[in-house]
Parts: structure tokens; C-alpha cells; sequence
């Protein structure tokens, strides 16, 4: 499916669209194609130029002066020939092969396979067509030269070609950042399929070749050319060794530093990601520009973010149906939540004469009554650093002292269950009324289930003594009642023994020992 849309007449010869057709052209498709050319009239005119006026200086060294006027006319008439004909040529097979590889650009729809690739690729073609020129260039260079002497035929070729290599290695950087907002589209985001560029190893080996290698070869080239030579002058070898030397600090320090510019403007934007995503930002993205293996860490990136944006989403979700310390405890474990026996204090809290009063209400008012009240009271076991083990209808058990460990877990549950008193009195004003059981003691806490479904909570007699004594406020009247375990673990204010009435009497369903409790004296 992919074949036949990239060959369709339309994509395959974009130039026979109809007029109208054609300039329906994309803003980012037209100005990089113009940055393209700009580019390569650019790098072309500097290292043309540069070699031409190097010939021109170094060439009487091995030629005599009227071979070197004949060979500057032969090259200056081969340049306005290459100029006249070659780039016209050139300039219309570049326009339709991006045409044809962005022709999804125009059309407003995703690429091909085969568009993506050669968009792509189209550095790595454009060096190929960039060698293949300059290569034409030194033979027809060197082929001048050789009418006259073979040492300078091959100085010659040698100048060429070392220019060349210069010109082609920083015209595939230009066209990688000219290309970079269309690889970007052309990616989407995803990690591509194989590298269409060079490592971050070959762009550093390939901007030290620009700034030393070359340079080093073009010495090494001078001198084996006036050691040849009959008629050896010093001063201008000095010179033309100068000028090389001049130029390889221009073009290198260039070609160096957009080099390294291609990797760090890449990494700088993964740092300034890394730190978004460090300060709790999961949207954090990059942009994935690059083909290479640059592009994969970019993509590698995204997952990432994407994967821990997710991953809080589910924490944030799971908070939702399940107590926030717990969801913390559970996910931070790395094989399960095993069962550990802790000391704790538990509080239970019912609604007293429920079944009365929601018989009565359509079951929607009735949920909105309980959320009313567990938004008042949930809240205020939070505070106190208790939280929610169950629901259970139209009361809830809470646990202080587990998951999250606090040595005073008796008097953050009593200051809570008295708060909760209080908070109700005012959000229902008589209207509603609960009963809250204290009691302390040790109980296991861990998963509890089975066949795929877990349940974090805590088992042990001390839970069941908490639910008693819940149900015990409704014989003595008393909001708040608690266990003398709990008395007895209380420290500070809460201590004071004359701040409590024991209510004897009291017989636990289902408990053959006694248990003392007490209530809260309040004002």
C-alpha cells in the first residue's frame, strides 16, 4: 500500500500537477527548500572559491608564469561552463527529488514509508552528490594542469579533492540542520526504524578531519610539490603553507562547532526535559529531530516521560480508591506488601439510625448525604496521620499507625475522633449523628485475599474490639468512646487520667473477657 502511494503520477512527477496545485505548498516545505539552496550556493561559492584562489597563489610555484596564466583561463572556463550548465542541471534534479520525498508535505498526510526514508536520507544523498561533484571538478582540474606538468596535474587534483572533502563534510551538516524541522514531521515522535546519519562518533571524526587532517594533507601535498619542483622559492612556500593554514582555522573552527552544536543543542534540550520531569512535570517532551542514534535517545526519552506520566496517572487513579499512604506503601514495594505485626490504633465510625433515615431518601441523596460526611471526617484522619483502611457502607474504619509508623498513634486517633465529633455537630446540625470506637493494639498488616485480587488491610482481635466499641456508644449516648489499651498509650494533654469516665457494665458481643472503656470527658 505503501508502493502505491508513493508512486502514484502525482508524487511522482509533482512538476505536471496543475498550476493551482502547485502553489498550494506547505510554509515549512518552501522555506527549507529555499534555506537548501541558499546553503548551497553558500558552502559552494566559499570552498570553490577558497580552492580557485589557492590554485591561483600556489600554482607559479610549479608552473612557470605563462603556464599559470593558461591553466587560471582553462579553470576560470571551466567554472562559468560547470556554472552555465552543470548547475541548472543540478538545481532541477534537486527541485523534483524534494519534491517527490516531501510531496506528503503538500498534500497535508503523513509519509510513506519509502517518503519517510528518503526524507530521511536526503543528507546523506546530498554528500553523495556533493562528492561526486567535486571529484568531476579535481579530475577536470587536475586534467588542465596536466597539459603542462604531471607533479602539477596531480598538486592540482590533490587541491581539488582536499577541497572537497572540506566542502562535502560541512555541506552534510548544513543540510541536516536545513532538514531538521522536516525530519521532525517525518519522525512524529517515534524512534526511527535504523540510523540515516552518522554516529555522535563519526560527526566528531569528521570535524576533525575538516579541522586537522585535511589541513596536515594539503602541507604534506605543498611540500612533496616544491621538492619537485626545479626552481624551489622559499618565501612563497612559506606563504602559501600560511594561507592553508588560515583557512584551515576558518573553515575547521566552523565545521567544529556546528559539529558539536548538532549534538549539544540536542542534549541541552533533554537536560532542560530531565529537569521537568525531575520537578514533577511528566508532560515534559522533545522534539525528535535527528535520525540517528541522537534521535533514538530522543524517542527513548519520550517513552520515558510518557511511561512515568502514566504511571502517575495510575497512582493518582489508584489514590483515588485506595488511601494515598496505602497506594504510596503498595507501589513502593518491590514483591508484594507482606504481612507485618505492628502496634496500632483503630477507629471506627458509623452513622447512628442510618437505615432510618435513608429509607426515607432516594439512594442519590443518600450518597450525597455520605459524602458529605466522609468529606468532613476523611480529612481530618488525614491530618492527624491516620488513613481509611474500608468503607463499609455508611461508616469506615481507620487505621493510625501503618502503614506510615508514628509512636503516638493513640493520641493523633483520639485528637481525629474528637474532631470528627465535633465536625459532624456542625455539618449536620443534629440532623445526623456517629459513633466513634477507639482501641489499640497489635494486628497484621499486609495483603489479604486471593486469585489475582488483593486488598491491603489489617487483621487481628483489636480490629474486631475497635468495631464493639463503636456499637457500645449506642447503650451509654456517648459520641467518642475508647479501650483502656488506648488510654494507656496516651501521652501530653491527653493523659491526664481525671479527662476520662469509665463506663462499666459494658459487655462486648462476642468478647468473654471484660474490657474497660472510657469516654472522653468534653465540655
Amino acid at each position: 500500500m505503501h508502493t502505491a502511494q508513493s508512486t502514484t503520477p502525482r508524487a511522482r512527477v509533482p512538476a505536471r500537477e496543475p498550476r493551482a496545485a502547485r502553489r498550494a505548498v506547505d510554509p515549512l516545505r518552501a522555506e527549507v527548500f529555499r534555506r537548501w539552496i541558499l546553503g548551497a550556493v553558500a558552502v559552494s561559492v566559499a570552498g570553490g572559491g577558497i580552492v580557485f584562489a589557492f590554485l591561483a597563489f600556489a600554482a607559479p610555484i610549479l608552473l612557470t608564469p605563462n603556464e599559470t596564466h593558461r591553466l587560471l583561463i582553462r579553470s576560470t572556463a571551466t567554472i562559468l561552463v560547470f556554472v552555465a550548465i552543470g548547475v541548472p542541471i543540478l538545481l532541477r534534479l534537486r527541485r523534483r527529488r524534494f519534491a517527490t520525498s516531501t510531496a506528503w508535505l503538500r498534500e497535508f498526510r503523513s509519509p510513506t514509508e519509502q517518503e519517510r526514508q528518503q526524507t530521511l536520507a536526503a543528507p546523506r544523498e546530498a554528500v553523495r552528490v556533493s562528492a561526486a561533484t567535486w571529484g568531476a571538478c579535481a579530475l577536470a582540474f587536475a586534467l588542465l594542469g596536466g597539459l603542462e606538468t604531471v607533479p602539477a596535474a596531480l598538486y592540482i587534483f590533490g587541491t581539488v579533492a582536499f577541497g572537497g572533502v572540506s566542502t562535502t563534510a560541512v555541506w552534510y551538516l548544513v543540510v541536516e540542520w536545513v532538514m531538521r524541522p522536516i525530519a521532525a514531521r517525518a519522525l512524529d515522535g517515534e524512534s526511527p526504524d535504523r540510523s540515516y546519519g552518522p554516529t555522535i562518533e563519526r560527526r566528531l571524526v569528521m570535524a576533525w578531519t575538516v579541522a586537522t587532517c585535511v589541513p596536515l594533507l594539503g602541507v604534506a601535498t605543498l611540500t612533496i610539490g616544491y621538492l619537485a619542483s626545479d626552481d624551489f622559492r622559499a618565501p612563497r612556500t612559506l606563504a602559501a603553507i600560511l594561507v592553508l593554514v588560515g583557512i584551515a582555522l576558518v573553515v575547521g573552527l566552523f565545521t567544529l562547532v556546528v559539529a558539536v552544536r548538532s549534538i549539544t543543542g540536542r542534549v541541552s534540550a533533554l537536560r532542560s526535559a530531565l529537569a521537568r520531569v525531575q520537578a514533577g512535570d511528566f508532560t515534559a517532551q522533545v522534539l525528535v529531530d535527528d535520525a540517528s542514534e541522537i534521535g533514538r535517545l530522543q524517542a527513548g526519552f519520550n517513552t520515558m516521560a510518557a511511561g512515568l506520566a502514566e504511571r502517575e496517572r495510575i497512582r493518582d487513579t489508584f489514590g483515588t480508591y485506595v488511601d494515598r499512604d496505602v497506594a504510596d506503601h503498595i507501589l513502593g514495594a518491590d514483591d508484594g506488601v507482606d504481612g507485618l505485626e505492628v502496634d496500632v490504633t483503630l477507629m471506627f465510625v458509623d452513622v447512628r439510625g442510618f437505615t432510618g433515615f435513608a429509607e426515607n431518601l432516594h439512594p442519590v441523596a443518600v450518597v450525597t448525604v455520605l459524602n458529605r460526611l466522609f468529606e468532613r471526617i476523611v480529612p481530618l484522619v488525614h491530618r492527624h496521620g491516620g488513613h481509611v483502611d474500608k468503607y463499609a457502607g455508611d461508616g469506615l474504619l481507620a487505621v493510625f499507625g501503618a502503614p506510615r509508623r508514628h509512636d503516638d498513634h493513640a493520641d493523633r486517633a483520639l485528637a481525629a475522633a474528637l474532631l470528627i465529633a465535633d465536625a459532624v455537630r456542625d455539618e449536620f446540625d443534629g440532623e445526623l449523628s456517629v459513633g466513634v470506637g477507639l482501641n489499640s493494639g497489635p494486628v497484621i498488616a499486609g495483603n489479604v485475599g486471593g486469585a489475582g485480587r488483593l486488598e491491603f488491610s489489617v487483621i487481628g482481635d483489636a480490629v474486631n474490639i475497635a468495631a464493639r466499641v463503636e456499637s457500645a456508644t449506642r447503650q451509654t449516648g456517648d459520641v467518642v468512646l475508647l479501650t483502656d489499651q488506648t488510654r494507656e498509650l496516651l501521652t501530653g494533654a491527653h493523659a491526664e487520667r481525671s479527662a476520662f469516665v469509665e463506663r462499666p457494665g459494658l459487655i462486648l458481643k462476642g468478647k468473654t473477657t471484660p474490657v474497660q472503656i472510657f469516654a472522653p470527658v468534653t465540655e
